[in-house]
């Protein structure tokens, strides 16, 4: 079911998007990467993105017959119109200091959402000169590398034509459309590739920092939104059926545990564990259903108004949060594997190990991190204004994982600091690497050997090779108890003299164990005439039949193994004696397996 979701196709479908609008230059050289300014960015939409978007010919510059629609790379079809918004900030949304004030007459401060620009302004007519808000433009807010933007802004929509668009684009040009307070741009659209049915959902995003110049960044989420097309996916249709009946069936389970055990139950990581798994997959039920309504509705409108933005961003976003959410469920199941093998004491190695040392980390972890982020403030105070890995102290505490690594550049430390930036790395490594990192390694090392020397010394409790022999000798039984019936009914035989009646047939097997049922069915199987008296040819019928099913009841227990066929009988005691010494009781079994 998780992985009916995707397909070996999309790393090279994305690939495919990302080379032809991030990757591929104009003429003089400039890529959507390398955009520092806006002028940059007006070169790049006029030139790179246009040309992406709209394929009209052949190579060999014979038109397309796909009428006014564009198939990028002849296989990906543009889904509607593309959209650009940028969102501004209001001018003096910033203090100027006195000194300055004269010479500096405008100041735009880092963008706020409580200080963006709500304003009509320029031509005014049109969306592109027209404030929108989230709502309003049913748009949805985005993490960019700066900070985090609202989907409110100014929007202007593209046409289905190259000519048509890079008019817009010019008139946005001459106009000034974007300018001082514009901190951010989104240029979005859709295609959609029928041979793989996948949706490719791109987002280029320029950010206009206070500081001057241009960061662009893109997102690129290939999805696959509709569901149910070929036999394979039909066939995922039917599992995904059966595992609704699968969790439906543990939630009523886990109900009833908790009924019965209620708080202890939480007692256990493992009962917390289903929980979890349970509750993913209920939410991943849950958006299936309304992905699909979703997607249905959108298509919709969009094949009856082919000219409006395919906005199908929220549908990417959610999607691609369900796949998370898929993968760590799919993950979280996996671990539960450790539930069921734990029945061999090497299997328990390792969560003994773990639990045993658990305070013994904790103690440890505190005494690490206190440390580590000591150099990650220290690192970022040091190089954060000229080393991009030391940028912000986020970046500090990832960069010193990639430090202990070895994954690190020592010239960029060194350059940003001559004299503090080795002696910062001597140490870190030093007290980091050399000292903490062999403590933690010594404690894990330490319990381990302890767990292992106490494993050794105790015996097997309860062994998958002691299942499939209780199994197998339950079994033994079984046929053994059955070919002696066959054996106490064929003494009653041998014993009538003449013919038998019920009464006395009844009577002799009772007395040697044998169940009122068991032996009325026995009778009547062979009492035709139903008189209540077996007959001499009766009992004739009756020595045939008896004699051919413990034939094959001896035959089978030498297939199972003749060493248990041959073996003398023991009594219920004994047995019961023998099997406490080799087994777990049935309860201790039970209850692990609740566990």
């Amino acid at each position: 079911v998780t992985y009916g979701m995707t397909s070996s196709s999309t790393y090279y479908y994305t690939k495919a998007m990302t080379d032809l609008f991030v990757n591929t230059a104009d003429q003089s050289g400039l890529t959507f990467q390398s955009i520092s300014t806006m002028a940059d960015f007006w070169t790049y939409a006029q030139g790179p993105l246009l040309d992406g978007l709209y394929w009209t010919k052949w190579y060999n510059d014979q038109p397309l017959t796909t009428e006014d629609k564009s198939f990028i790379y002849y296989e990906n079809m543009l889904l509607g119109v593309p959209r650009m918004r940028q969102i501004k900030i209001l001018n003096n949304s910033c203090k100027v200091h006195s000194d300055f004030k004269d010479e500096i007459t405008g100041c735009f401060d880092v963008y706020n959402d409580k200080k963006e620009d709500y304003f009509n302004f320029g031509l005014i007519n049109g969306t592109a000169w027209s404030y929108h808000t989230e709502k309003e433009i049913k748009g949805s807010s985005h993490w960019g590398l700066l900070t985090t933007y609202s989907g409110a802004g100014y929007y202007q929509d593209l046409r289905r034509t190259k000519e048509e668009s890079a008019a817009i684009l010019k008139d946005l040009l001459d106009n000034l459309w974007l300018d001082r307070g514009t901190r951010v741009i989104f240029v979005d659209f859709s295609t959609y590739n029928a041979n793989i049915n996948m949706f490719c959902i791109i987002r280029l995003v320029v950010e206009f920092p206070a500081t001057g110049g241009a960061i662009p960044s893109y997102q690129i989420r290939t999805v696959k939104l509709i569901r149910y097309i070929s036999v394979w996916d039909y066939f995922i249709l039917g599992c995904e059926v059966v595992f609704c009946l699968f969790i439906f069936y543990y939630i009523v389970e886990e109900i009833l545990e908790l009924r019965i055990h209620k708080f202890s139950y939480f007692r256990s990581i493992w009962n917390i564990l289903d929980i979890v798994v349970i509750l993913l997959a209920v939410v991943a039920i849950i958006f299936n259903v309304f992905r699909t309504i979703k997607v249905d509705n959108l298509l919709g409108k969009l094949l009856e108004q082919p000219d409006i933005y395919a906005d199908f961003e929220f549908l990417a976003f959610w999607q691609t949060q369900y796949n998370n959410m898929n993968a760590v469920n799919l993950f979280f199941a996996w671990i539960k594997v450790f539930k069921y093998i734990s029945f061999n004491k090497t299997m328990t190695q390792l969560s003994s190990t773990l639990g045993r040392c658990a305070k013994d980390i904790v103690g440890f972890a505190v005494m690490f991190f206190i440390v580590f982020f000591a150099y990650a403030q220290l690192g970022y105070l040091l190089f954060g204004m000229e080393v991009e890995s030391f940028s912000t102290f986020a970046k500090c505490i990832f960069t010193q994982f990639r430090i202990i690594l070895g994954d690190f550049d020592y010239n960029a430390i060194d350059r940003a600091n001559r004299v503090l930036g080795p002696i910062y790395f001597v140490t870190y490594v030093f007290f980091v690497f050399f000292v903490l990192l062999n403590m933690f390694l010594a404690i894990i090392n330490d319990t381990y050997t302890e767990v292992k020397e106490e494993l050794s010394s105790q015996k097997d409790e309860l062994q998958i090779t002691d299942i499939i022999k209780q199994s197998y000798v339950k079994t033994i039984a079984k046929l053994k108890s059955k070919k002696e019936k066959i054996s106490d009914v064929q003494k009653v035989l041998r014993s009538g003299s003449g013919d038998i009646e019920f009464k006395d047939f009844k009577q002799t097997l009772k007395e040697m164990g044998h169940a009122d049922h068991e032996i009325s069915e026995a009778f009547s199987r062979f009492d035709r005439d139903g008189n209540q008296i077996l007959d001499e040819e009766e009992q004739k019928r009756m020595k045939s039949d008896l004699e051919e099913k413990k034939d094959a009841l001896s035959a089978e227990i030498n297939n199972l193994g003749g060493n248990y066929g041959n073996h003398s009988p023991v009594s219920g005691n004994e047995q019961r004696k023998n099997w406490s010494q080799t087994f777990v009781d049935r309860e201790q079994f039970l209850r692990w397996g609740r566990f």
